[in-house]
């Protein structure tokens, strides 16, 4: 603020080229320095006066400085910054997942799992702390310390980017499990959020006081750095509505019952989202139909897709002294909650209208990717998009002083500073790359790897399973290298049979795309069950299929994911690419009908490993991969046989 013509606050270090057009007009006029959206005292207030509002861990005799004051107070040089840009991480440790079968936890740098101090709460604010132990203590839990919640939790407190792709989620009877990652990330976000919120409050006190106290001295600005260029600090990614639904309803459950005395606009979110209560008639007819009819599709598809399954949605969430917002505007929320697809279509309206922008995005510290496995169903594109466009220079200011922006964001390091939590109930390459390349948090990266059983003991008939590898030189290579084989090897075999039923099953759209290309250039007996075939074609394809007036089914992991087809006709089964979720792998062999000579080729290369080990398990597809011979036939559903010749 200004007093007499003069700053009373030091202006902070050198800016970047590209930060210093947001300098002009930033000093706070005489009324008191601005917030990151001009809000009221009130507003800025997350907590009352309690001893919880210093930014400190107090133990018994120590006070110990937070995790997120460490870590956002970190001066980052140039150096580290340029080292952070191209570094390949080393996993130098490693603990088991005590709650997950042959899984364990590895990182990079000095290993921090280790006992929380209780007396520290574990890094949470008292109010956090004390409300979330009696939401423990009401649902029946009786060693708060020991929980999973808890310990994953510290595990996000870390500033750590996480990658854990072995969580059960709530569809796959993981309700318990995927509920506790939920509540420990939720915690993390409101944590940053009362503890930002705090700063800001308490350097507005400070500035308040020197200003009452008639002193000229101006206060060092180095002391006062506690903004970003927006206000949004969380970013949570989701796939479905009917899960923001769970992700909401419980962040309003895990505040303290004093920082929501009033949740706004609550009936407009449960009719835009959709509410899971269900009445009592409802819920005793539905207990009915369960006892009379069998259900038409799995347990875990109707569980996933119960509810409003839209995937275009964004909400803000604005915290203040008594009160959650919801719906606020972009720029005054604290924490968004949205579908990848949502954000897409804010860039692409941005892009075309320059008045508008998504700069709200410039400033996240905090991303959550939940169910990542769903969202890869989608469109994995998008994602990486959003990503991209995160914690860049805003094209304008939007009512933030600039004079209280931290360094780090000036200098354009904010994403070695953000912290990226991917959930998701398996691994895949693009998963992978996501976190190898773009999230680079100096802190460093902790991940999940397990050893996998497989899932060929679930296979129910008496199918002959051939496995094939073929060659690719690199990763870039493999989808050219994977036709060619088939073109050459496969194909012609189904060419020169008189035999129908042929199933040819494809992981994703674009190969897809390309068999159906590579059929029509055969002029092949076919018919497609793809991502944007339309009802009344898929109806007519399966009935065409199952009485034998089209040799050749074309099908795709996303339309199975979806609808969960059961297909009847199928003979001849070819996996074309391995599917990711492993249990579509038995329910599609599982489909083959009849009782002579039932077939199933897969085909497979190195870097399908992580689709492989799900299926057959990671010590035979280790050996799969670095066998001297390409085939491998598996008679019976368990073990593999490897190293056999295949039998013509």
């Amino acid at each position: 603020m200004k007093r007499g013509g003069r700053s009373l606050v030091s202006s902070p270090p050198a800016f970047s080229n590209e930060a210093k057009k947001l300098r002009v007009s930033t000093v706070s006029n005489a009324a008191g320095l601005q917030t990151e959206d001009a809000e009221t005292e009130d507003d800025l207030e997350t907590s009352g006066t309690d001893e919880d509002d210093d930014l400190t861990v107090r133990g018994p005799s120590t006070v110990a400085t937070s995790s997120f004051t460490k870590h956002v107070e970190y001066k980052l040089s140039k150096v580290e910054a340029d080292d952070l840009s191209k570094k390949k991480w080393k996993y130098t440790w490693e603990v088991p997942a005590a709650d997950i079968s042959n899984c364990k936890w590895v990182g990079t740098g000095e290993c921090f799992l280790k006992d929380d101090d209780l007396s520290s709460n574990y890094g949470l604010k008292q109010k956090l702390y004390k409300h979330w132990l009696d939401v423990y203590k009401t649902s029946g839990g009786n060693d708060f310390h020991s929980s999973k919640q808890r310990w994953f939790f510290s595990l996000c407190n870390s500033y750590r980017d996480i990658l854990h792709g072995e969580k059960k989620p709530f569809y796959h009877k993981g309700l318990e499990e995927d509920s506790k990652i939920m509540d420990a990330y939720l915690m993390h976000s409101l944590n940053h959020i009362f503890r930002t919120r705090d700063l800001v409050r308490k350097n507005n006190a400070k500035i308040d006081k020197h200003q009452m106290s008639g002193k000229e001295e101006i206060l060092p600005g180095d002391n006062f750095l506690d903004q970003g260029f927006t206000r949004p600090k969380i970013l949570i990614l989701l796939p479905l509505r009917s899960i923001a639904l769970r992700v909401i309803e419980r962040l309003i459950q895990l505040t303290p019952a004093n920082s929501k005395v009033n949740v706004e606009h609550i009936d407009r979110f449960y009719k835009d989202f959709g509410s899971e209560e269900v009445s009592s008639d409802e819920e005793e007819e539905q207990s009915k139909n369960a006892k009379t009819k069998k259900p038409s599709k799995p347990s875990d598809h109707q569980s996933l897709f119960k509810g409003d399954t839209r995937d275009d949605f964004m909400i803000g969430i604005k915290f203040t002294r008594k009160t959650i917002k919801l719906y606020g505007d972009f720029y005054s929320s604290d924490i968004i909650v949205a579908s990848p697809l949502e954000l897409m279509t804010k860039f692409g309206k941005a892009e075309k209208n320059k008045e508008l922008d998504t700069d709200y995005l410039s400033s996240i510290e905090v991303v959550i990717i939940d169910h990542a496995d769903v969202i890869s169903l989608q469109n994995w594109s998008f994602l990486t998009s959003v990503v991209e466009r995160l914690n860049h220079i805003p094209s304008k200011q939007h009512g933030t002083n600039v004079m209280r922006i931290r360094q780090w964001y000036l200098d354009g390091f904010a994403r070695f500073y953000r912290q990226t939590i991917i959930l998701g109930y398996y691994l895949n390459p693009d998963m992978n790359a996501l976190f190898n390349h773009h999230c680079v948090n100096y802190q460093g990266k902790v991940k999940s790897v397990r050893e996998h059983r497989g899932v060929l003991p679930k296979v129910l008939s008496q199918v002959r399973q051939i496995y094939e590898r073929f060659d690719a030189n690199s990763i870039a290579d493999v989808d050219d290298a994977r036709l060619e084989y088939f073109e050459k090897k496969v194909f012609p075999k189904i060419k020169d049979s008189d035999q129908g039923g042929i199933m040819l099953f494809a992981s994703s759209y674009f190969e897809f795309v390309r068999l159906r290309n590579f059929l029509k250039s055969q002029n092949a007996s076919f018919c497609l069950l793809g991502d944007y075939t339309n009802q009344k074609d898929i109806s007519r394809a399966r009935v065409w299929f199952f009485e034998g007036k089209r040799k050749i089914m074309l099908y795709t992991e996303r339309i199975h994911f979806y609808r969960r087809y059961k297909i009847r006709g199928i003979r001849n089964l070819i996996i074309y690419s391995l599917p990711e979720r492993k249990e579509f792998y038995y329910e599609i062999v599982n489909m083959l009908e009849g009782s002579d000579d039932l077939a199933c080729t897969v085909l497979f290369s190195q870097y399908d490993k992580l689709q492989l080990e799900r299926i057959v398990g990671t010590a035979p597809a280790k050996r799969m991969i670095k066998s001297e011979k390409g085939v491998f036939e598996l008679i019976h559903s368990w073990p593999l046989k490897t190293d056999r010749k295949q039998t013509s």
